[in-house]
């Protein structure tokens, strides 16, 4: 069975509310969110790769979003 996807979002408020398989869609919900959601890879928060708001607006380009996480996850791999 498969595990749960790695990139989870959480509201303004720090809390978890999902997961997705990809950062873009990932970042189609925090952009719903709001200022303050972030998508992490994986649960920890020195591992949030997004913050909406301070990152910039999901909104505008999910696919910058997306690659703004992947570069992020490369710096938290190393």
């Amino acid at each position: 069975m498969a595990g749960s996807p790695d990139w989870k979002i959480y509201n303004e408020h720090g809390v978890y509310r999902g997961c997705m398989k990809d950062p873009t869609e990932a970042a189609a919900v925090v952009a719903l969110y709001g200022a303050g959601a972030t998508i992490r890879f994986g649960h920890p928060k020195k591992h949030t790769c997004w913050t909406e708001g301070a990152d910039g607006n999901a909104g505008d380009s999910y696919d910058h979003v997306a690659e703004t996480c992947w570069k992020a996850l490369a710096d938290i791999l190393v």
